[in-house]
């Protein structure tokens, strides 16, 4: 079977690349080994899908190469996957931090690209393994299909029992692609256990810093370690090694002396139950220690706890790795690729698109932002390739036509 494309992976990236490409003539198939398809995006936003933010900006994505990102981002924003949900009439919503969701369920955002996909005529093979890619002669050999151009699509290992492998980098290698040493990003910390405050299901707001990364959100302590979403924000930043801070009490001084002055018999664990969860309090009051009553407390004492609030350091053994990582960062090195077809420069028809490259985005519906617009930019290069192709077998006064 001859297609001008094949697609290995039927999730976000590779359903709009193969839309795309189908509704600009081309003929595409879709490969995936699962036997659904978009079965990340099913679960998604706790099943209503953070489909992609209102304040996407190149600056949100990690890459050994910041700027690869910024080609694909500004030809396919967010404004204009916004108007293809709307098209669709399925209605949405902003939560914090310009976070669209769906009103109704993430299923809605799969049946779309499965809509577009029959638009253009997509063929889509589901529970078929990949096997063996051959390739001479300029085409590509997939599963008994054939086809000029092939796109790695099927994501990182991130989210295994959904059956994530990392055969997007064997591929890759396959073919001379390198590859940025893959990690799980988005991901919950573990702690020792003398570092746990044993307080597990406690959230309180924060400012989480590490790796030079600074996000303020909510943090959870957990039977493990840290989560929420300001520990996910940072964990995409962090080292092995390197040490988690959080300022979980905002001008923590300036509190605290007027808590003195307030309640001056009060101890240290009542002034700080007036903003933080009474277990978090309790733990941090044993933890810094006072001494005293507020009111016999000195100014540099009150500095010292201060100080600890504003700086509650942790140093994290690991992370809860892929089984809880939102993502994969690191991935195809973006050397390799063109930042505006997302066509590997050595590999004339090979593409990689979404999760499989190394571009990995802020939490809050920044990484399904790249999986559309990388995708579309594939699958716009794919039909220009096909178009070209067919202009250069028909004569002049017919494709003119």
């Amino acid at each position: 079977m001859r297609y001008d494309a094949i697609i290995l992976g039927a999730g976000g990236a590779g359903l709009l690349a193969a839309a795309t490409a189908g509704q600009a003539g081309a003929r595409v198939l879709v490969i995936d080994h699962a036997a659904k398809a978009g079965k990340k995006i099913l679960i998604s936003g706790g099943g209503r899908c953070n489909f992609t933010n209102m304040g996407v900006e190149p600056e949100c994505f990690l890459s050994e190469n910041p700027h690869f990102a910024k080609s694909a981002l500004s030809r396919y924003t967010q404004w204009d996957f916004l108007d293809l949900v709307q098209r669709h009439g399925i209605a949405w919503h902003e939560k914090t931090l310009g976070q669209l969701f769906c009103d109704g369920s993430a299923r809605q955002i799969v049946a779309m690209l499965l809509e577009e996909c029959a638009a253009g005529g997509v063929e889509i093979r589901l529970g078929t393994e990949v096997g063996e890619i051959g390739h001479g002669d300029g085409i590509f050999r997939v599963a008994g299909a054939e086809a000029p151009a092939l796109v790695i699509a099927t994501g990182g290992p991130s989210i295994p029992k959904m059956g994530a492998t990392g055969v997007a980098f064997e591929i890759a290698r396959r073919f001379g692609l390198a590859v940025v040493p893959p990690r799980p990003a988005l991901v919950p910390f573990t702690l020792a256990e003398g570092e746990m405050l044993g307080i597990a299901g406690v959230a309180v707001p924060s400012v989480a810093m590490a790796g030079g990364a600074r996000f303020e959100e909510a943090a959870l302590f957990t039977h493990k370690g840290l989560s929420g979403p300001a520990i996910l924000q940072v964990s995409s930043y962090w080292s092995p090694g390197e040490a988690v801070t959080l300022d979980i009490l905002p001008e923590a001084g300036a509190r605290l002396r007027d808590a003195r002055t307030r309640m001056p018999r009060a101890r240290l664990r009542a002034a700080l139950s007036e903003h933080l969860p009474n277990r978090l309090a309790e733990v941090l009051a044993d933890r810094i220690g006072l001494g005293s009553e507020l009111g016999n407390a000195s100014d540099a004492a009150l500095d010292r706890v201060a100080a600890a609030l504003s700086a509650l350091t942790f140093h994290p053994t690991g992370t809860e790795g892929y089984a809880k990582a939102e993502v994969t960062a690191g991935g195809i090195d973006t050397d390799g690729l063109s930042s505006k077809t997302m066509e590997a420069r050595a590999v004339p028809g090979l593409y990689a698109i979404g999760e499989a490259v190394d571009v990995t985005g802020w939490l809050g519906g920044y990484n399904f932002q790249w999986a559309w617009a990388s995708g579309v930019a594939a699958g716009r290069a794919i039909a220009a390739a096909r178009q070209a192709g067919v202009s250069a077998t028909v004569p002049p006064s017919r494709a003119a036509t």
